[in-house]
């Protein structure tokens, strides 16, 4: 069992409704000009086509001084200034039930200032927390880069950092559980661990999770969001700083199949989601990426109307009972920690922290 994201839109605040889910993935290919283009291989490239890996944007801003001063930057955050309230309202909206779910923390990634956000959820008490923003303008292409940090002791999760779209925007993330998006109203892409009922330790694997007009129905007859992961898809770590990127790519007209998904790992290239790539059987529970064999990806079709954009960057940190339960998990831990930095939301690939 999995939970969706439900939102008063009155009031900004958050619930959840019971879904289901597997993960699984695709890959395939696209070219694009930003940092240093490599050869997709393995889990990551078929067919074979070139994407960025290592130095990208960031290699311009040793330590990401300045970063956020780039023109293809729509928004940046390294947690050095201000208060909790201050980035609250810095990014527009905020969930911090009882006051205890945020907090900043020493423990920063290498080149990445002297402290981060952490995020705590804790059993009883709160379901963790979020900074949630709307980017100032609408984007056809969105890549965004984070750091991310689980201790020794993670515990499995619910929900976690997400990047899309509304039409109209909105300051605030929308519901909308089990529903299938229109085309023209909204995407949703997750990038989030995934324990698949306790197979993987906690926090478990990398895996994305996906709203969109051509997901396929679930069992029940409702959409919940179909999973997408690589062949041999990653352990998230525990105890070290994380280098995460995104791209979300949208097809380039109504009726084309030209949208695109890209994960990177330490500015490496994991896996890269495209028309013609190489996929299993795709179910309401998603799709998974195949070696070869299988089929042809028919490629994303995001949306059906030019007028839904890329608007919005959720960081999310969101843990239920439930979450544990289905992981297996006997005697869950009280508190469930995380902890992110250096936040880039781009038109370009940004690639890893460049030291001095």
């Amino acid at each position: 069992m999995e939970q969706a994201i439900t939102v008063n839109p009155k009031t900004g605040a958050t619930g959840w409704a019971i879904i289901c889910t597997v993960s699984a993935a695709v890959v395939g290919g696209t070219a694009l000009r930003s940092g240093r283009d490599t050869q997709a291989a393995g889990s990551a490239g078929s067919p074979a086509k070139r994407l960025p890996e290592g130095p990208g944007l960031s290699a311009k801003y040793p330590q990401d001084h300045g970063i956020g001063s780039d023109p293809q930057v729509l928004f940046a955050e390294d947690f050095e200034t201000g208060t909790i309230e201050a980035i609250g309202q810095r990014w527009g909206e905020a969930s911090n039930q009882g006051g205890h779910a945020l907090a900043f923390s020493p423990d920063a990634p290498a080149g990445g200032g002297r402290r981060s956000l952490q995020m705590t959820a804790t059993l009883g008490e709160n379901t963790g927390g979020h900074l949630y923003t709307r980017l100032s303008r609408g984007l056809d292409t969105a890549f965004t880069r984070f750091y991310v940090k689980f201790p020794p002791d993670a515990g499995y999760i619910h929900h976690f950092v997400t990047l899309g779209g509304y039409n109209p925007s909105t300051s605030y993330p929308q519901g909308h559980a089990g529903e299938r998006p229109r085309g023209d109203d909204r995407i949703h892409v997750g990038i989030e661990p995934y324990g698949d009922y306790g197979r993987y330790p906690a926090p478990g694997i990398w895996n994305f999770y996906a709203y969109w007009p051509e997901m396929k129905i679930s069992a029940d007859g409702k959409y919940w969001g179909n999973a997408l992961r690589p062949t041999r898809p990653p352990q998230v770590p525990t105890g070290r700083w994380q280098c995460v990127e995104v791209m979300l790519k949208l097809n380039s007209t109504p009726e084309q199949h030209d949208g695109e998904l890209a994960l990177w790992l330490d500015g490496k290239l994991i896996a890269h989601f495209a028309r013609g790539g190489r996929r299993g059987p795709w179910s309401g529970m998603g799709f998974g990426l195949l070696d070869g064999g299988g089929e042809p990806f028919e490629g994303f079709r995001w949306r059906t109307s030019p007028d839904l954009k890329l608007s919005f960057f959720w960081l999310l940190h969101y843990v239920t009972e439930n979450a544990l339960r289905r992981n297996r998990v006997a005697n869950p831990s009280g508190t469930n920690r995380v902890w992110f930095d250096n936040i880039v939301v781009s038109t370009a690939y940004v690639g890893p922290i460049k030291g001095r």
